[in-house]
């Protein structure tokens, strides 16, 4: 990139981060006084934030790079991991939404001390924060920085060494991102998080139709003519046991795996904690589910061009789309495009910020001190903790160079030790009444030590794909619970008590929405499949996608003429 390039490039980058960040201020001036208004964005969140500001905080520059990179090198199977997330985005909506919101639960561990006791609720923050702190916030700041040092060549243009690069990358991504989460409190990172999504969206699909046009020689119909009849096992998304991701394990361990990210991780629902009244809350999460769904289209689809367009020549994999980006987009969008990337990192990274120091306040702080804090006292504590958590992550991030090939194996390892029993206390505990606390404690210590064994002692010998090893350990930990219940139960029955200080009526909408959204997700796999694009479109296809159709469009009229909702949501039943 040339010097004037560069300079374009980076004063349109810094005018769109500087016109997020005034919207941001300008949204919530006046509205972070509170711990509520802090962590909660004042329970006043709509669906359109909820539904942006989930979809920032999933997305960042390891899938832009490894999504692509996975579909250059492979084929589509890994984006199982992105649409099946809907049917979680489903689950999250009327099993577990409506409790959270009804309770008025500001995190997951007070909702796990309301069920359980304090010690599940110390035991669970521990996990949350270990996995934080650790690997996830960090690996985040890695992760973006070197698609950006990828993208751009940091250490060429300012002349320095790759290490002092990469430093210098993740400090600043790590400062701007911090004075959103540190200041701004959740609404700030939810409004933010909306716009970046938006910018991610416009990009998401430029570079596709850009990189096809290149691939057509200027035509777009014959770019897509030629990924669509040459090597169609690239679109193939039904996975072998030899694919990145298996096809198989769509039905056992991802099941979970999602439902612990979508249902349960603290960073991820803490913004649907936040919603306004239900229905809002149930509309952002199931939109957001619908993004889900377009991920394959907007960042796997390109890596299948790069293939095209490049062979499998590439020196890495995760080159295709930097590769792409830097041959197809024109040089006055790629301030704008930085700007994009830098906004899916700030997400990410402000997001688990925010989380981390609600934890901390809310989890450890306040019931040191028996709930006899203040609101600004609450507030001065969060903005510390922040403070800490974002210099250490300043200090463990760069330390990921050394092991760059282990850093993917490294999270999800990590994640392994606690997502599992996470899910498992929480379904138990929101479907039970009489399993006690110790069932929980049981299964946190039982899940640490046979993963462990699992992975690292007895992994010449266990051979399952991890996905289906969280399967195994999913179900024998749901045992162990209702067996302790059976055995040792409680005194006194657990029951639900209502708090709601939102209003509860569900979505009149939401079942002909979550049917018409599983639908995009069958839809989908029958498209990237032998009964769609690989090999050329089977007489079974349209067929199936007609009567999928039917099915939505009767659904949507069956539904537009009622005026109450099943009994099975909770919530009132009378519609507004």
């Amino acid at each position: 990139m040339e010097g004037s390039d560069l300079v374009f490039t980076l004063i349109s980058c810094v005018f769109f981060m500087a016109l997020v960040a005034c919207i941001s201020y300008l949204k919530t001036r006046g509205e972070v006084g509170t711990r509520d208004g802090y962590f909660l964005a004042g329970r006043g969140l709509g669906a359109v934030f909820i539904a942006g500001s989930m979809l920032l905080t999933n997305l960042n520059a390891e899938q832009l790079i490894g999504l692509n990179g996975s579909a250059y090198g492979f084929n589509l199977s890994s984006m199982g991991w992105e649409v099946t997330a809907a049917f979680a985005t489903i689950c999250m909506a009327f099993l577990f939404l409506p409790r959270y919101i009804a309770g008025a639960f500001s995190t997951l561990p007070q909702f796990l001390n309301d069920r359980f006791d304090g010690g599940v609720r110390r035991m669970s923050v521990i996990l949350f924060m270990l996995g934080y702190g650790l690997v996830t916030i960090p690996s985040v700041l890695y992760s973006g920085s070197i698609a950006v040092l990828r993208l751009f060549d940091i250490p060429v243009l300012f002349n320095i060494s790759y290490s002092q690069g990469l430093a210098l990358t993740i400090v600043c991504i790590g400062c701007i991102g911090a004075i959103y989460a540190i200041f701004g409190g959740l609404k700030a990172v939810a409004v933010s998080d909306t716009l970046n999504g938006i910018g991610l969206l416009v990009v998401g699909i430029a570079v596709p139709i850009l990189g096809l046009a290149a691939l057509g020689n200027g035509s777009i119909g014959e770019g897509l003519s030629i990924i669509t009849n040459t090597d169609t096992h690239k679109l193939n998304a039904v996975g072998s046991v030899t694919d990145p991701t298996p096809f198989a394990t769509l039905f056992t361990g991802m099941v979970f795996a999602n439902l612990f990210y979508w249902c349960t991780n603290q960073y991820v629902i803490q913004r649907t904690l936040g919603a306004k009244n239900l229905a809002e809350g149930q509309k952002g999460v199931l939109f957001s589910g619908f993004f889900k769904v377009l991920i394959p289209f907007l960042m796997m689809i390109p890596g299948v061009i790069a293939y095209h367009m490049y062979g499998p020549g590439l020196k890495t994999i995760d080159l295709a789309y930097p590769q792409l980006v830097r041959d197809v987009l024109p040089v006055y969008a790629t301030g704008f495009f930085l700007a994009v990337l830098l906004g899916a990192v700030f997400s990410s990274f402000n997001s688990l910020l925010n989380s981390a120091a609600t934890l901390f306040c809310l989890d450890i702080y306040g019931p040191m001190k028996k709930d006899k804090v203040s609101d600004a006292e609450m507030l001065k504590i969060a903005k510390i903790a922040s403070i800490f958590i974002a210099i250490f992550s300043f200090i463990v991030a760069p330390l990921l160079q050394f092991s760059p090939d282990g850093l993917w194996q490294i999270m999800r390892i990590f994640t392994g030790f606690y997502n599992i029993p996470v899910v498992v206390i929480v379904i138990v505990g929101l479907f039970t009444k009489k399993v006690p606390p110790l069932g929980a404690k049981i299964v946190i210590i039982f899940h640490i030590i046979a993963y462990a064994l699992a992975k690292f002692v007895l992994s010449d010998v266990i051979t399952l794909h991890f996905l289906h090893l969280y399967a195994v350990l999913f179900f024998i930990e749901v045992g162990i619970m209702l067996m302790t219940g059976y055995l040792r139960p409680t005194q006194d029955v657990w029951t639900y008590e209502p708090n709601n200080v939102v209003d509860m009526t569900p979505w009149r909408f939401g079942i002909p929405c979550a049917a018409t959204l599983f639908s995009f997700i069958v839809a989908t796999y029958l498209l990237f499949s032998k009964i769609g694009l690989v090999d050329g479109i089977s007489p079974l296809f349209w067929p199936l996608i007609i009567l999928l159709v039917v099915i939505n469009a009767a659904l949507w009229i069956w539904f537009s003429g009622r005026k109450n909702m099943p009994a099975f949501i909770i919530g009132s039943s009378d519609q507004s």
